[in-house]
């Protein structure tokens, strides 16, 4: 062992028991609606006092995996599991590490484009007429004065895009970047003219998926992303972190 190195930080029983139990949810050993021991039988089965018992629902409760119910027959209950979980759990997350050096602009914007790209081409293939329209009617949006305003058209752009591929694991997973990104964009207001740039590779690309065209709709969105990347950084991030 280096002389340097630390014992690892002995992990509270009510985290160990919050974990315990999430395993068990994951596993599938508790299923979603089942309700779980009540406290004491909790306590006398993992040999912990009552007041972890609590400490460890309430954590639980946080991340979405339980939720305890009032009355006769209420008590703790394995959540039916909703993709806005997921994105609640994530953008906390990511909100937690944004601006640390674990996690910088370009990561996020890295990630878009691993994930965007495939997504519009999906959405090529899968978008309905409504989906359609809601992407042009997101571009009128970017011509407005209020940047605020600007990235929501820009925002809901991509989301729609998402929800046109119709897997709702790239949404839960994508959207909150979004969410993150919003705190640097509004920090300032971007010039027209990026906007003007984004409004043009936005109405190239919803070209592309309303003809159904994959390949050209995941082009047109790795190049948008990619000069939507560099125009962020040279915008919104100092030199000396890129």
């Amino acid at each position: 062992m280096k002389e340097n190195s630390k014992p690892a930080t002995p992990v509270p029983a009510y985290q160990q028991l919050a974990n315990d139990l999430a395993m068990q949810i994951i596993s599938g050993e508790l299923k979603p609606g089942q309700r779980l021991p009540i406290e004491t039988e909790l306590g006398e089965k993992y040999s912990v006092s009552r007041s972890t018992v609590r400490e460890a629902l309430r954590v639980m409760s946080a991340q979405n995996l339980v939720t305890t119910q009032r009355g006769v027959s209420g008590g703790t209950f394995v959540v039916h599991p909703e993709w806005t979980h997921v994105s609640a759990y994530l953008e906390s997350t990511i909100g937690l590490l944004e601006g640390t050096k674990a996690l910088s602009l370009n990561h996020l914007l890295e990630v878009r484009e691993i994930l965007e790209v495939p997504a519009a081409k999906l959405a090529a293939e899968r978008r309905q007429a409504d989906h359609v329209d809601a992407l042009y009617t997101s571009i009128g949006a970017l011509d407005d004065v209020n940047a605020g305003h600007r990235f929501e058209g820009n925002r809901i752009f991509h989301v729609t895009i998402l929800q046109a591929s119709q897997n709702g694991l790239l949404s839960a997973v994508t959207e909150p970047v979004f969410d993150v990104l919003r705190i640097h964009i509004l920090r300032d207001a971007a010039p027209p003219a990026f906007w003007e740039s984004v409004a043009k590779d936005h109405k190239e690309i919803a070209e592309a998926i309303e003809s159904g065209d994959a390949d050209s709709a995941g082009r047109a969105m790795h190049s948008h992303l990619d000069q939507l990347r560099r125009g962020y950084l040279d915008l919104f991030q100092p030199p000396t972190a890129r």
